[in-house]
């Protein structure tokens, strides 16, 4: 069975230096998932307290924890059978989180990912953990993590509360120059938005036979925090963009935009229709970070040949993201060549 992009368990790695917060903010995860079903992955040494569960050395297990998320500690070189035994449909998992060592090399486990042969998963990008107050430090010691921070899809700096205001901006500053486009995004206690990272389960508030509407969809990202201090995060600035178009759009300007994306975008995700010469297909889009999938796909019958996109980061200017979308729509009466569709081809798995 071929299984959509779209409906793939993605794995999201969580790295980080020792003591950057790690554990914390698997923890925030685990305990604001909105009834997502977590599949955790543990891969470190020694004695990981997760929630009420202590796994005690490196052991090869998979646990059921109290909000039905399953936790497994494993060694690096067993994580493509756990990933095939989380995916199976009976386990019903809707994201897998991978916590890595604080010793973990990024680079190796986004390989697995990435090429990873099974159908069922997808990645779902690379969160690095820094810790504000050590990193100055732990970077002269440690340069490596420099190259570590130019593989992520999102920094979190954490323990923003133990330094002063213009320390924090000195630090991200610092990190936006070596990341360039990658949202760096300031918290404290590993508090994060789950919403950034995945999306809420259909199952969560609807029936199994249920479609979630795009619009539906919306109203999810579109939602606004409530005033709660407890809620809002320090330096929270976690936004939605959604985007419609009923005019076709140029592909060559959409890829042009994937590729060079707005400060701060983080997912992108989906459906577009082209006004290329013979292509009357729906384009199904995901992108994290800086991995893009266009997937083809049929319209239901009757359904508007209208693109929607919703994209989600952290400090994405709104209104810059949209007037950029809308340089994407393909205004011209006349078809486009389908030379135009060959930047589209280079993002589609074969």
């Amino acid at each position: 069975m071929v299984v959509r992009v779209a409906d793939r368990i993605p794995v999201l790695i969580v790295a980080g230096f020792l003591g950057s917060g790690k554990t914390t903010l698997l923890n925030h995860l685990l305990r604001n998932n909105r009834g997502t079903r977590i599949g955790v992955v543990v891969n470190d040494f020694g004695a990981i307290n997760i929630d009420s569960m202590l796994v005690a050395g490196q052991v090869d297990a998979m646990v059921s924890l109290g909000n039905g998320c399953v936790c497994c500690a494993v060694d690096v070189t067993e994580l493509d059978d756990l990933f095939t035994r989380l995916a199976q449909p009976r386990a019903n998992i809707d994201v897998i989180v991978v916590e890595a060592s604080g010793l973990a090399e990024p680079r190796n486990l986004i390989r697995m990912v990435v090429g990873s042969d099974n159908p069922r998963i997808r990645y779902g990008g690379l969160v690095e953990v820094v810790d504000a107050e050590q990193f100055p430090s732990s970077r002269e010691r440690h340069p490596e993590l420099l190259t570590h921070l130019r593989l992520a899809d999102l920094v979190v700096v954490n323990k923003a509360d133990r330094v002063g205001a213009a320390e924090l901006e000195t630090l991200r500053g610092e990190i936006a120059d070596l990341v360039g486009t990658v949202p760096v995004y300031a918290t404290t206690r590993g508090r994060i938005d789950p919403g950034l990272l995945f999306d809420e389960p259909l199952r969560a508030t609807r029936r199994v036979a249920e479609q979630l509407s795009f619009d539906e969809l919306l109203a999810e990202h579109d939602h606004e925090h409530d005033g709660d201090d407890e809620h809002r995060h320090l330096h929270d600035d976690y936004t939605s963009v959604s985007f419609t178009s009923e005019r076709e759009l140029d592909p060559r300007r959409l890829i042009d935009f994937l590729e060079d994306p707005p400060p701060g975008l983080f997912r992108a995700k989906g459906f577009a229709a082209f006004g290329v010469a013979a292509e009357r297909r729906k384009f199904l889009l995901h992108m994290v970070g800086r991995h893009i999938v266009f997937e083809p796909g049929a319209w239901r019958r009757g359904e508007p040949r209208t693109s929607r996109l919703v994209l989600i980061g952290a400090g994405m200017p709104s209104e810059p993201t949209l007037s950029r979308l809308r340089e994407t729509v393909h205004n011209a009466d006349d078809f486009l060549d389908e030379q135009a569709m060959l930047g589209v081809w280079r993002y589609t798995p074969h």
